[in-house]
């Protein structure tokens, strides 16, 4: 005999064909595809509806980078026709910078609202498999997708709370005259750069050996001695701070190093010890939802491993993808084609994925490290040089220009290039098309580029 009251009760749940949790480039993504079939679409977040890139990370970052580009020209190019440097204004910057990121909330909403996408602003938590609380309301889904981004890293360490996080930094009315990062990966790196050209005196400490300790040695060597030499930055390596202490006017900030107490003292102090997944507001255990550290548990078609109802993508999922906005928007256009073809299921793929980081000069890297390689078996040659004596470098005065690559010696295929220089992030896209257009160096070699332009620096490194 059927439970009535347990149908009653069902019945009264509000019902989605898709339960969309997040609202960035992933998020948002799935939820319009969904929406533009027809479907009922209810989608949550718990912060501004838009995600982090748009409002609090790569567009307002790369804002606030862009100027002290100018600044950084402007100073290499003193006595060589510039006689004064530019005046600067942060509250001007910060207002400009506010064109860009206010409209987005408002906007992502109306766009999803117009979809007749429901609207939630709470992280949701699971009541079963397919159940959800949110807005102290439960609701039923047939799919939910979680695509929450990630967070920064809590440092579990007395004081902690004293720290800051780099979207306060892009919220920051004034500058003080001292500023502490603890990691000196790249999002400290970039803001630490940004600091520092405005005046800022920076410490950054980090429990590595040296900064970006993902990126290539030699190449981070340029960026260390940039940092240094021309920005006053003081490193402190092989630090593992272990208390932030609130003094009357600055925070005193502590650390083992090498069994010995160290400590630095600062204004504000920054917390970019890295980021982690979004997931633990989501309750995933009551779900039977499988998580790592890296993230959800996901199979090659983005669906979870012990929860067959449940598609994770962007920087939540525990994927072979890099934490990038363009790989979330991949991801996306993954799980929409597997929740909505009734055909063979689509396997996510991962070309070479580049990555820069926004310090001046840029550092770029795609494809493989020696490590990596030589791990691989491959047979490979490796050039690496420091040109500033070619002319893109040259004519701006710019000191800082270097390559790295690594080419197959059976195929002549690029397996990995490295750069740092003032447009790596736009010559490093060029590798990218190399190697996911499979072109040997010799056909690159053969092809026509403009000149004088950083594109066509490329065959002059392979």
């Amino acid at each position: 005999m059927p439970n009535l009251l347990s149908e009653t009760i069902f019945m009264a749940f509000e019902h989605f064909d898709v339960f969309v949790i997040g609202t960035g480039t992933a998020g948002k993504g799935v939820a319009k595809d969904f929406a533009n079939e027809g479907l009922k679409v209810a989608i949550a977040d718990n912060r501004e509806y838009g995600g982090t890139c748009p409002n609090r990370g790569c567009d307002p970052k790369k804002v606030l980078v862009g100027f002290t580009e100018i600044l950084d020209r402007a100073t290499k190019m003193q006595g060589k026709g510039i006689t004064k440097m530019p005046e600067v204004n942060w509250s001007h910057l910060m207002a400009f910078k506010e064109t860009f990121v206010d409209a987005i909330p408002a906007a992502t909403e109306k766009d999803l609202a117009a979809l007749n996408i429901k609207l939630y602003h709470q992280s949701p938590k699971f009541l079963n498999k397919n159940t959800l609380s949110v807005e102290g309301k439960t609701v039923t889904a047939d799919k939910i997708v979680i695509a929450t981004g990630s967070i920064p890293m809590p440092l579990r360490i007395p004081g902690e709370e004293h720290a800051l996080f780099s979207e306060d930094f892009l919220d920051l009315k004034e500058l003080p005259e001292t500023m502490i990062f603890i990691g000196a990966g790249y999002i400290g790196m970039e803001f630490a750069h940004i600091a520092a050209r405005f005046g800022v005196k920076v410490t950054m400490m980090d429990f590595a050996p040296r900064p970006l300790f993902n990126f290539d040695e030699d190449m981070v060597k340029y960026i260390q001695q940039v940092s240094e030499e021309d920005l006053g930055i003081k490193f402190i390596f092989n630090a593992e701070v272990n208390e932030i202490e609130k003094l009357q006017k600055n925070y005193r900030v502590k650390a083992n190093q090498d069994g010995k107490e160290i400590s630095a003292k600062a204004e504000i102090v920054f917390n970019t010890a890295g980021r982690v997944p979004s997931i633990e507001d989501l309750d995933l255990e009551q779900g039977n939802v499988a998580f790592s550290k890296k993230g959800i548990t996901v199979n090659e078609f983005l669906q979870n491993t012990t929860n067959k109802n449940v598609y994770a993508c962007g920087d939540v999922s525990d994927s072979e993808g890099l934490p990038l906005t363009p790989l979330s928007s991949q991801e996306a256009k993954v799980v929409s084609a597997n929740l909505l073809s009734k055909k063979e299921p689509k396997k996510a793929h991962y070309p070479p994925q580049p990555t820069v980081v926004f310090t001046l000069p840029k550092l770029a890297s795609v494809g493989l490290s020696e490590k990596e390689a030589k791990e691989q078996g491959y047979d490979y040659s490796l050039e690496h040089k420091l040109v500033p004596n070619w002319f893109n470098a040259k004519h701006i005065n710019e000191k800082i220009y270097a390559y790295k690559t690594l080419v197959d010696k059976k195929t002549g295929f690029v397996l990995g290039a490295h750069l740092v220089g003032p447009e790596a992030s736009e010559i490093i896209n060029m590798f990218v098309m190399a190697m996911c257009g499979e072109l040997d160096c010799e056909t690159l070699k053969k092809m026509i580029f403009t000149y004088p332009s950083w594109a066509s620096d490329i065959k002059g490194m392979v």
